[in-house]
């Protein structure tokens, strides 16, 4: 029989991730030079992406966290389309020890919301007039430490 609560605890112990929410917080499309960004273009535009990524906690188990992903298509210096999406969820994380919670939360979470969000973004421009705007995986690891590494940078 202590075998069963044993078992018991450590599922209770067990790191848990919910999803209790996702939702657009803001949704930006802009296409300032149309009709003629639509035109068939002599060279093809360069497009930067910019993407962040934050978090609130709400409660002890329970966090907002933010994806933000900028689009900016460019031919020399004018402006095909400009689209900012910040798409958030609400999340439940349980079972995860403190010291990995930082992580996990702006990894894990941000992980999940990409590919609705990124959805959102190849619909928007799609809607714009343009081929739908497809972006690649993102590596929130490598993100992560980088903006870990931007901030220790800050504190020095």
């Amino acid at each position: 029989m202590s075998e069963d609560n044993g078992s018991a605890e450590q599922a209770a112990q067990a790191p848990s991730l919910n999803v209790l929410v996702q939702y657009v917080k803001d949704l930006s499309f802009e296409n300032p030079n149309a009709p003629n960004s639509l035109a068939p273009q002599e060279t093809a535009p360069q497009i930067a992406i910019n993407v962040n990524v934050g978090a609130q906690p709400l409660s002890a188990t329970e966090f907002e966290v933010e994806l933000k992903l900028e689009a900016k298509a460019t031919v020399g210096d004018a402006v095909m389309f400009a689209a900012e999406l910040l798409y958030a969820g609400l999340f439940r994380i349980q079972g995860v020890p403190e010291e990995h919670l930082h992580p996990f939360v702006l990894i894990e979470c941000p992980r999940m919301l990409f590919p609705f969000a990124r959805q959102i973004l190849a619909d928007a421009t799609r809607n714009g007039g343009f081929p739908p705007l497809l972006l690649d995986p993102i590596d929130f690891v490598a993100l992560y430490q980088q903006n870990a590494a931007r901030q220790a940078a800050n504190v020095n």
